[in-house]
């Protein structure tokens, strides 16, 4: 099981990756979200907003059921995603990345990632 200092930094991994995404792209599919990131096993969750120019730094969120895009992983598999040994797509099929948001929302975020 992964420690909370090495989700905290698979987190800022992933956010990187979007910064590299092309800007005017990025910014064709995406709208101003919160998002936060369950990790149930550490029993720890992160807020961050979601925006044309990336993602606002990962801060700790006490309600993460109030963001408009919730997900839930495992220690271990989000820092499989964030060293891109483990694809959402595959992780979300098997269940072990649960996406909450709206219908438009993930069809806009399956454009980005």
């Amino acid at each position: 099981m992964a420690n909370e200092e090495e989700c905290r930094a698979a987190l800022g991994r992933l956010a990187a990756r979007l910064a590299e995404v092309d800007a005017d792209a990025f910014a064709e599919h995406v709208v101003e979200r919160t998002v936060s990131c369950r990790v149930p096993d550490l029993g720890v969750a992160y807020r961050t907003r979601l925006h044309a120019g990336g993602l606002d730094p990962f801060t700790p969120d006490e309600d993460p059921r109030a963001a408009q895009v919730r997900l839930t992983v495992g220690s271990d598999d989000l820092v499989a995603l964030a060293d891109e040994r483990l694809h959402p797509a595959r992780a979300w099929a098997a269940g072990r990345l649960k996406v909450e948001a709206s219908f438009t929302d993930l069809l806009r975020l399956r454009k980005v990632l």
